[in-house]
């Protein structure tokens, strides 16, 4: 089942199982560009996939040739004023907050480029996986634009050195780079990645949605903190995840030598 959102074609949800949906970006004929529009649909689609009590783990994906090469260069240029300029950087800056602050865990599933804020995007997403021959790249400087909004998710995944060489020279990185560096996780041959994308996504679906939801949210937290900062929230965030009922359950689980059932509370 896919279902529209908005009134574009370009953004889509497909629901794999009950605790798993990807979200398509699907606007071929720009490579899967982020326009207003497709920002606009993707920031709705991840709030309603968020908004899914049953929903466990999202993925994200391109259509066609590749994931996606960042804004559409054709309406900016056409943009001609400062404050719609901000407007739009303002919107990206928006999805990729959703997606980190959201309660979901976010799968980036990424074959041909993620360029610009497509490689955003990726960075963004709680883990990535490509195909073997997946591009990444920040290529902004080639035409005299800065990845600026771009270097802000990816500098947080990877070491400043080869960060700084993505954002100074605009050259492309391969995929098996790329998880050298830490931007992916893993990369696969084409006809394997959506097997192992599914694998991680059901293993991530089979555990605690209230437990992933705090655990994801406390992870993001902690590293913006001093060390000492960092210690006493993780504590109380661990106390009071002791006091939910699934921590109980699993605890339980473990010693009884069964599976646990969650409530998800």
């Amino acid at each position: 089942m896919v279902l529209q959102i908005n009134m574009t074609n370009n953004i889509k949800i497909k629901k794999i199982t009950n605790e798993i949906s990807s979200i398509i970006i699907d606007e071929q004929k720009t490579y899967n560009s982020l326009s207003f529009k497709n920002l606009t649909d993707l920031l709705n689609a991840f709030k309603k996939l968020d908004a899914d009590k049953q929903l466990k783990v999202i993925i994200l994906e391109g259509a066609g040739k590749g994931f996606s090469a960042g804004h559409n260069l054709k309406e900016v240029r056409g943009l001609n004023k400062k404050e719609k300029y901000q407007k739009l950087f303002n919107l990206c800056s928006k999805v990729m907050l959703q997606i980190v602050e959201g309660r979901k865990p976010v799968i980036a599933k990424v074959h041909g480029a993620a360029f610009a804020a497509g490689c955003q995007l990726v960075a963004s997403c709680d883990l990535a996986y490509s195909t073997n021959d997946a591009l990444f790249a920040t290529p902004g400087v080639n035409i005299g634009l800065f990845c600026s909004t771009p270097m802000v998710a990816v500098s947080r995944k990877i070491n400043r050195k080869p960060m700084m060489k993505m954002l100074l020279t605009g050259e492309p990185i391969k995929a098996n780079y790329a998880k050298e560096i830490g931007l992916i996780n893993e990369c696969y041959s084409k006809s394997k990645l959506n097997g192992e994308v599914l694998k991680v996504a059901k293993t991530i679906a089979s555990k605690s949605n209230l437990t992933i939801k705090i655990g994801k949210q406390a992870f993001y937290k902690q590293l913006e903190m001093p060390l000492k900062k960092a210690y006493a929230y993780t504590s109380k965030m661990m106390t009071i995840n002791m006091m939910a009922m699934d921590a109980k359950e699993g605890i339980s689980a473990f010693l009884e030598k069964r599976k646990p059932n969650w409530k998800n509370k």
